[in-house]
């Protein structure tokens, strides 16, 4: 068993709703932390990379580990509308996707980045869905473009069940892609109404090679969102979560993740504490 210790955790660049690169190594340096996962496009209201981050960051003892791409036409205005436009689903946006794919390829491989990682959408359920052919040759595409620079690519969880993603992923290997791995999401999971996170998380930690800290409680009513809130205040055991990526020898990082309330420096700092907590209980 490899002992998880504090010093795998970061945050996602996005979270902290930085004004520039100084203003997110500021955040960074207020929460403690050395690591960040760096959003290469912009999302939601974050720009994207920014002129001479990597070297700011670095003048303040912080790592880039890791990057993270966006597609074009998200709506995340419901379930619904996200899981007819998020990811490389959408037919007229797949061009487009490639080239922003292949643009977060080559900042990661010009930054030294250990990994990459993206929503590619709602996966089918089944292989016999029509869909199921389409999506495996664009994720295989982009598979192969992130093999060849060296660089993981990385599906977030949650917008499909563990045994899904599991499908998906036997089907990548059985066609060749190489390198492709998962940032697992527990929240993702709850929010979606998808899985639990627990059990998906044992199912999935073969292929795990990142996890985002994030908590939630599910939606009261079908098909809405569920709701996001501060790590130790949701329906993830932590315990459990460090419990299973510490018997499986986990090495990758714990990058929070936080895309709700008006205090992020604030919240995550509480949720540190929470994860940290359950680090030295599974190491006892």
């Amino acid at each position: 068993m490899k002992i998880q210790t504090a010093d795998q955790i970061g945050v996602c660049s996005w979270s902290l709703r930085a004004t520039g690169p100084q203003d997110l190594a500021d955040k960074v340096k207020a929460l403690g932390l050395k690591k960040v996962q760096l959003g290469l496009t912009p999302h939601r209201d974050d720009p994207g990379t920014w002129e001479g981050v990597q070297e700011i960051l670095g003048e303040s003892g912080i790592a880039i580990v890791s990057g993270m791409f966006s597609t074009l036409g998200e709506d995340y205005t419901t379930p619904e509308t996200i899981r007819r436009t998020g990811g490389i689903v959408p037919d007229e946006y797949w061009e487009e996707n490639q080239k922003l794919a292949a643009a977060a390829a080559a900042l990661a491989r010009q930054m030294g980045l250990k990994s990459v990682s993206t929503h590619a959408g709602f996966l089918p359920h089944e292989r016999s869905d029509p869909n199921f052919d389409k999506l495996s040759q664009r994720v295989a595409a982009l598979a192969q473009m992130y093999s060849e620079i060296g660089v993981p690519l990385l599906l977030e969880s949650g917008q499909e069940s563990a045994d899904t993603l599991l499908v998906f992923l036997d089907e990548m290997a059985a066609r060749g892609a190489s390198g492709l791995g998962v940032n697992f999401d527990p929240a993702n999971l709850i929010l979606y109404d998808m899985d639990e996170p627990i059990e998906a998380l044992r199912k999935l930690v073969p292929h795990v090679q990142q996890v985002h800290v994030k908590d939630a409680k599910r939606p009261t009513v079908k098909g809405q969102w569920g709701e996001e809130v501060i790590v130790g205040t949701g329906l993830v055991d932590w315990v459990a979560f460090v419990r299973i990526l510490a018997e499986a020898d986990f090495q990758g990082d714990y990058i929070f993740e936080r895309e709700a309330g008006d205090d992020r420096v604030g919240d995550i700092s509480k949720g540190i504490v929470t994860l940290q907590a359950a680090m030295e209980q599974v190491a006892s």
